[in-house]
């Protein structure tokens, strides 16, 4: 047996997953706050309404208000988050923590998303929301090389996909674009809220050459990602779950694409996954039902990501375990979303490359080598016999 196929059919313990460089391309700055901070930011800002005031009960009912099956009742907690993230200082906090957290994970790039028009209740204005969560973000890279990590964090600015400051939040971002704001996303409930509601925002992105991606194929169906495609030019997809709906296999285990899954795959489109999130929303049923494991057998491109930490009690490390479980990845699987992650990035190319060549895939050979060293340390205390 050579080296690689014993590499190949190693399954990750859960210390090298933590530890295994990884990509978050779907986070939201305020679907990841510690409890905690929310109890403290609460009672700073005179916030009334949290459910519960101990961080423990708090963390709980998060994460039990979400597990609902329905993506409107999932959205609902998010009442709470963007309630204690008014004031600047509470904006930087978030961010620091956001990004500490997630060095802390091991993960080395993330593009984190927010809609800044959620953050204006107490009199900030959109620049003030931009740049005090760009301040937190630099605070909390800083932080982590402190710590031993590193890390690298773009922001996205979202939308609203039920409002109309779409284009407001689009030149937002272009405005921002070289200060900290990789991208730009609409966001929110999709059914009756289709993306071509904002095609002067994407017109707007496609001309200033910006990116941007869309939530499609989540709770809604192939309508929604044909759109955010062929109609909106979105360079991802936002979960794009659902395009396995497009997708036919036959008893015997064969399989046909249609026209929009082919064009999908063909163009190689990023689809951001999400799997303890899609299962929340009812997306999906379990782990071992969930479409990444035929969309990875087919080779989407296909990426891993949290999607909202706080509210699906889980993290990059754990997400990676919930498909060890499932599907029976190998450290070469990880490598393969980490690396689809990072060239679907919104960063220049050479950037990205970098990211690859000189972080991920190192990182990664250094965990598939520790067999080598384990099967050292296992028979070096062994003594030969005489013949």
């Amino acid at each position: 047996m050579t080296s690689q196929s014993i590499q190949a059919g190693i399954t990750p313990t859960p210390d090298q997953i933590r530890r295994a460089p990884k990509v978050l391309l779907h986070d939201h700055l305020d679907g990841g706050l510690r409890p905690g901070t929310i109890v403290d930011l609460a009672r700073e800002t005179g916030y009334p309404h949290l459910p519960e005031s101990d961080p423990d009960k708090l963390g709980l009912w998060f994460r039990e208000a979400a597990d609902s099956g329905s993506l409107e009742r999932y959205l609902e907690t998010f009442s709470h988050t963007v309630g204690v993230m008014q004031t600047r200082d509470a904006l930087v906090r978030v961010a620091r923590e956001c990004a500490e957290d997630l060095a802390e994970d091991g993960v080395v790039y993330a593009e984190v998303r927010y809609a800044p028009e959620q953050h204006l209740e107490a009199g900030l204005s959109l620049e003030e929301v931009v740049e005090a969560v760009d301040e937190g973000f630099r605070e909390g890279e800083r932080n982590a090389r402190r710590n031993g990590r590193r890390i690298r964090v773009g922001a996205l600015l979202t939308a609203m996909r039920h409002a109309a400051r779409a284009l407001e939040i689009a030149e937002l971002a272009n405005r921002y674009r070289d200060l900290g704001v990789v991208g730009f996303d609409i966001a929110g409930a999709e059914a009756g809220f289709p993306p071509t509601r904002h095609l002067d925002a994407f017109e707007y992105l496609k001309r200033e050459n910006n990116h941007f991606t869309i939530h499609a194929g989540e709770a809604f169906g192939l309508p929604s990602i044909w759109q955010a495609l062929q109609w909106c030019g979105a360079d991802r997809l936002g979960h794009g779950v659902r395009i396995i709906d497009d997708i036919e296999v036959a008893a015997d285990g064969s399989v046909k694409l249609g026209r929009l899954a082919s064009y999908v795959r063909d163009k190689r489109v990023p689809l951001e996954m999400c799997p303890s999130s899609n299962l929340q929303t009812g997306a999906a049923a379990s782990y071992a039902e969930h479409p990444i494991g035929l969309l990875r057998r087919l080779h989407f491109r296909a990426t891993v990501n949290t999607d909202n930490r706080l509210m699906s009690g889980t993290s990059m490390s754990r997400e990676f375990e919930h498909l060890v479980g499932a599907f029976g990845y190998t450290l070469d699987d990880l490598q393969w979303f980490s690396v689809n992650a990072m060239k679907s990035a919104f960063i220049p190319f050479d950037e990205r490359l970098a990211m690859i060549n000189d972080v991920i895939k190192p990182g990664y050979a250094e965990l598939k080598s520790e067999w080598l060293f384990q099967q050292t340390a296992s028979t070096s205390g062994s003594v030969p016999k005489e013949d």
